[in-house]
């Protein structure tokens, strides 16, 4: 069987696909998950948390896009692990971004069976969410620019229907406005506290956009496309998640809208205007399939990475002849994405695909820190800067840790049983698999090619 590492990746990708592929990931979270927040830290505490979460993702996006132009691999974090941390960090954070991915796409099929239940009582969800996943799989199997393509007109509709929500709840009109926005004087009904509460699930609004460097070496040109695509997208996710949060809670109650599947929709329907809803009711199902379509990339890139350099077996590792995709990975984890969407606990499938991600983001801060120590500017060629280093990377690791506390409230077994499936992941690799790593193989790519680091 011919070698992974004698075949490469297709570089077809541009600064759109990029944007499509991190803004298609995220859109969801502004369709459903994010109005946890409410439920944990009221309807201002869903304010603080959204921006106070986007300043984590500003100051990841600046870390990962001059790592990911520094290491143009498949993989993303986990190659960038790989480099500056070694083969346990790094299979631990390939698997950690696995399941960031596969779980975040569970929770897509999900909450796509809970809105088409909307049209009948009758509707049996399950053979469109199987045919769903099945026809993205298929597209990821076909190759990654089609799939993007596909993204970028899902993405965009999407994104227009949220605009329709806000010109349909006529907020530009004092008098026949449908919000409700006096309302809100009570939003903080846990104080300071449920702000931090809160930043468990405001991560939702933008959990994903780091998806963008996984697909660093199928750019045409990765200097240009990752800054552009990733910075662009989480421009348009900032004006999307404040716009969602003020049609939203002004529409809605504050009870309702904590623990709703589909909140963006519950909005629409509060306006009792046809179009509205169903334009919400379009768009909520296509965010979810352009996030799964985003996640299915992601996911695979990581699981494909791993296998390529021998953490885990090999034969996941093929490319298709023809497509030059991974598609022994992308077909593997199919039954894995169906199995835990149908666990029907959307809250505690999100809980573990933030958990695996807040994980991934402190050893990442890290990872920037080691990185400017090993080769400061100058050393090696860089085709982007992070700005003001090492705040964002300072940023990124203490907001993260901040978030973790507050998972605390409410959601503690997840976190004791995640890092305890890590663990056990981690004695498996030491004891097993790490007997079989090829360290040529592993470090076959970018860290040779550096000179020797300062100091190492």
């Amino acid at each position: 069987m011919e070698r992974a590492d004698q075949t490469h990746l297709s570089r077809v990708l541009g600064p759109v696909h990029i944007w499509a592929l991190g803004v298609g990931i995220v859109l969801v979270g502004q369709f459903m998950g994010w109005n946890f927040t409410i439920a944990k830290g009221g309807t201002l505490g869903a304010l603080g948390a959204c921006w106070i979460i986007g300043v984590l993702y500003v100051s990841l996006i600046m870390i990962n896009t001059e790592l990911g132009c520094a290491i143009p691999e498949a993989g993303g974090q986990y190659a960038m692990a790989k480099y500056l941390l070694g083969p346990l960090a790094a299979f631990n954070i390939g698997l950690m971004l696995v399941f960031e991915y596969v779980m975040l796409a569970a929770a897509d099929a999900l909450v796509v069976g809970e809105i088409l239940k909307t049209l009948h009582p009758d509707v049996q969800a399950l053979p469109y969410v199987l045919l769903s996943l099945l026809v993205l799989t298929f597209m990821n199997y076909r190759g990654v620019r089609a799939t993007l393509n596909l993204n970028i007109i899902l993405t965009g509709v999407a994104f227009v229907t949220i605009l329709i929500l806000l010109f349909g709840s006529r907020f530009y009109s004092p008098a026949g406005s449908f919000l409700r926005l006096g309302e809100l004087g009570n939003g903080l009904p846990y104080g300071w506290i449920g702000i931090l509460g809160a930043l468990q699930f405001g991560c939702w609004f933008y959990l994903g956009i780091e998806g963008t460097v996984p697909a660093a070496e199928e750019c045409r040109s990765t200097g240009r496309a990752l800054p552009v695509g990733a910075l662009l997208g989480m421009i348009t996710l900032i004006i999307g998640a404040t716009i969602t949060w003020f049609a939203s809670s002004g529409l809605v109650d504050a009870q309702t809208l904590g623990a709703s599947v589909y909140p963006l929709y519950e909005a629409a329907i509060a306006t009792k205007v046809p179009f509205v809803i169903e334009a919400l009711f379009l768009g909520t199902l296509l965010s979810c399939l352009a996030s799964a379509n985003g996640c299915i990339a992601d996911a695979s890139r990581a699981w494909y990475s791993m296998a390529k350099d021998t953490l885990i077996p090999g034969v996941f590792s093929a490319l298709h002849p023809k497509y030059k995709t991974p598609y022994r990975a992308i077909l593997f984890l199919l039954p894995i994405t169906i199995a835990f969407g149908y666990t029907g606990l959307l809250d505690q499938v999100i809980t573990f695909s933030i958990l695996s991600a807040l994980l991934v983001y402190v050893l990442t801060g890290y990872m920037m820190i080691k990185f400017r120590r090993m080769y400061p500017l100058g050393g090696i060629p860089r085709v982007y800067v992070s700005p003001w280093h090492p705040w964002p990377a300072v940023v990124v690791v203490i907001l993260s840790v901040l978030t973790l506390l507050g998972m605390y409230f409410g959601y503690w077994v997840n976190i004791v049983s995640g890092c305890l499936f890590y663990l056990l992941a981690s004695i498996w690799f030491v004891t097993y698999r790490a007997k079989s790593v090829d360290i040529a193989a592993f470090l076959a790519k970018g860290g040779a090619a550096w000179p020797r680091p300062r100091g190492y």
